[in-house]
């Protein structure tokens, strides 16, 4: 029954999965060749199997998330959690898996030989700080916990799927790497997926888990530039000093200006003031202050173009604040850059976006979206290597929140799609060849 409701939904996927989303832009028709290649993997006992595998799964998959977000991962203290991953993944089979320099988790489940390399990958870390309470609380089918889906339930369905892979003795054609990253998230920097490609350049392509929506596929990268804009000067009294320039109201005087730029509406493109700090008494005149500030954008030119801008208009206010008050130089200001995430973008009509689009339908789903995010994607596109990041079922809320929430409905369906696009793209020996090319 399951291959027959398979069959019948790579049949008519996209005639009825895509009727209904308003898309920026038509998308491309599938390419015949990954219509032939999801029919071959349609009709395969052993894909069937795996399918079936990953719902029956399904208890266990909820399981492996609630024991790893209950294992605290805060930025730049995942250790812990990575050394469970590692466990974990040893105990698949993958007994050649490790821990590089940076923290990442690595292993590979070798091909024949003859194809692609695929990564497929989630996040170790978490955004919320060392002390967080992440014991997992249950009611009504609701799990609350920070991480329980960002990303706990993406490191959970990799370790289901490589389960499925292994209970349907699948070989395959190409490589795949799965791997848990380090720093995805904030002052992280993507720092354990840049690790990765520094030392790894013999890759054909990457997928990210990330997120539970599986209608929203991300083929494209929304850069960021963060920086520490940190005023200095001598300081003194408030009254006896009175007449030094203050680095609080530069400051001061940055926001406001920062505060009136315009950005564009498409692409994309944002900042904010973010943080602020500084100065020591109510009644010193200032010898330091700094801002955080977030700039972003879908596009790398407008990105650098907004950058440029923000700095300048930083620049002046120190010599406003210091004409002020009739003196040169006193204010000085110094940019520190705390975050760098490439922009790019893929393309929609890659073999990456198309086998996605084509498992999506096959489980039943209905793609809604092809867009831009900030994930661990941002460094394989803007290397020219194709990426995509796919949600991983069930329903949820409230992320990088204190109540972040999770329900597993429906939950087995993006392991199940994951699966799908991953096996498409390295292929399986004697099945099907990979949809992804060689580079």
């Amino acid at each position: 029954m399951m291959r027959r409701q398979l069959v019948a939904a790579l049949a008519v996927a996209f005639s009825t999965a895509l009727a209904a989303p308003a898309w920026a832009q038509d998308p491309p028709a599938i390419h015949p060749a990954t219509e032939a290649a999801f029919g071959r993997l349609a009709a395969a006992p052993a894909v069937k199997q795996a399918l079936d595998f990953i719902r029956a799964e399904d208890e266990r998959t909820l399981k492996d998330q609630i024991e790893l977000t209950e294992i605290p991962a805060p930025p730049f203290k995942e250790s812990v959690r990575a050394a469970e991953y590692l466990k974990r993944l040893k105990a698949l089979g993958l007994a050649d898996a490790r821990i590089d320099a940076e923290g990442n988790v690595i292993a590979v489940r070798k091909g024949t030989g003859r194809g692609p390399v695929l990564v497929v990958s989630a996040h170790l870390d978490t955004v919320f700080p060392e002390g967080t309470d992440v014991k997992v609380k249950v009611k009504d089918n609701r799990y609350s916990a920070p991480g329980i889906y960002d990303d706990g339930r993406g490191l959970a369905s990799l370790l289901t799927i490589v389960r499925a892979l292994n209970q349907g003795n699948i070989r395959t054609v190409g490589d795949i790497v799965f791997v848990g990253t380090v720093g995805e998230e904030e002052l992280g920097d993507l720092r354990g997926v840049k690790a990765f490609f520094r030392e790894n350049r013999n890759v054909d392509g990457f997928i990210s888990f990330d997120g539970i929506d599986i209608s929203r596929i991300v083929n494209q990268a929304t850069g960021s530039r963060r920086y520490r804009i940190i005023y200095t000067g001598p300081g003194g009294h408030s009254f006896s000093a009175f007449g030094l320039p203050s680095a609080t109201h530069a400051l001061g005087r940055a926001i406001a200006k920062i505060s009136e730029v315009r950005t564009p509406d498409s692409p994309k493109t944002t900042f904010t003031v973010g943080t602020l700090k500084g100065g020591t008494s109510v009644n010193a005149i200032a010898a330091e202050a700094e801002l955080g500030l977030d700039m972003r954008s879908n596009s790398a030119e407008e990105l650098k173009k907004l950058e440029e801008r923000m700095l300048q208009l930083a620049r002046e206010a120190a010599a406003e604040e210091n004409a002020r008050w009739n003196q040169k130089d006193v204010i000085k200001v110094e940019f520190k850059l705390v975050g760098d995430r490439p922009a790019g973008a893929g393309s929609i009509d890659s073999a990456m976006v198309h086998a996605a689009r084509k498992g999506i339908a096959a489980v039943g789903g209905e793609v809604k979206s092809i867009m831009a995010s900030s994930t661990d994607s941002n460094l394989p596109i803007s290397l020219g290597i194709p990426a995509v990041t796919l949600g991983s079922g069930g329903i949820g809320g409230g992320s990088h929140g204190p109540g972040e929430w999770y329900s597993p409905v429906n939950a087995w369906l993006g392991p199940q799609s994951q699966f799908l696009t991953i096996v498409s793209l390295v292929g399986i020996d004697g099945v099907v060849q990979p949809l992804l090319p060689k580079r």
